[in-house]
């Protein structure tokens, strides 16, 4: 067993295998003291090794995460399938459905966008501020590619990808919102747990400005998002 840090919790790891130590080389903490701990059991782990051709030390990682999804909600802080790039100390993020192109529109942004970096490339955090505002978190948790960061930014928009034969950007709906930004929480876990899940969501719609792009497999599809974004922040902060 070990402790990581998420979100500046430390958190404890009851770990059967050395894979999720691995993983999260880059989040351990030398601290002894942690808020909770989370362990996977043998029933939990061949479950989910139901879901794929995977192995038992890759699916006690995911078992473990989801875990600390299912508490975290207390501390404010919550889970969205997305991809999270920053640039210039400010971050945003993008989510689509299974196929559409995130993790390649992702690699546009650090092609095209000088100084951008890939804070979580599929599975970070976000947190709820006193203040209304949103922080984005990098996690050991971060695709396929392993795109992510030990960092954490200011979270300046969200961006729902579809596929296009131009590139078009516009803000979305607040029904839009609503319904495409549920389908990328995680909402598990006790009752009360996704009760805080449900009021956290409720903050965040109003917390940021959302956008819908269409686009194409292009630099230009990057370019107009960022630049997009980037502006209509500044006006949506004033």
């Amino acid at each position: 067993m070990f402790i990581i840090e998420l979100c500046g919790i430390p958190i404890r790891l009851e770990n059967r295998y050395s894979y999720v130590e691995r993983l999260c080389k880059n989040f351990r903490s030398s601290r002894r003291d942690y808020a909770f701990s989370v362990s996977a059991t043998e029933e939990e782990i061949a479950q989910e090794m139901q879901n794929g051709n995977f192995p038992p030390d890759y699916c006690e990682s995911i078992c473990l995460y989801r875990h600390i999804c299912e508490i975290l909600p207390g501390y404010h802080i919550f889970i969205m399938h997305s991809s999270v790039v920053m640039v210039d100390g400010v971050a945003y993020a993008f989510a689509a459905k299974s196929g559409v192109g995130k993790s390649t529109h992702t690699a546009l942004w650090i092609k095209a966008i000088p100084g951008a970096t890939v804070l979580n490339g599929d599975k970070p955090l976000l947190r709820m501020n006193a203040d209304g505002s949103v922080t984005a978190f990098g996690t050991p948790w971060c695709g396929k590619e392993g795109w992510g960061i030990n960092s954490s930014a200011p979270l300046g928009a969200i961006c729902f990808l579809e596929r296009g034969t131009e590139n078009k950007i516009r803000r979305a709906t607040e029904e839009e919102v609503l319904s495409k930004i549920a389908h990328q929480l995680y909402l598990r876990g006790t009752r009360t747990t996704i009760d805080l899940q449900l009021q956290l969501l409720n903050r965040l719609v109003s917390a940021l400005p959302y956008y819908v792009l269409s686009c194409t497999i292009s630099e230009e599809a990057a370019k107009l998002a960022y630049t997009t974004m980037k502006r209509n922040k500044e006006e949506f902060s004033k």
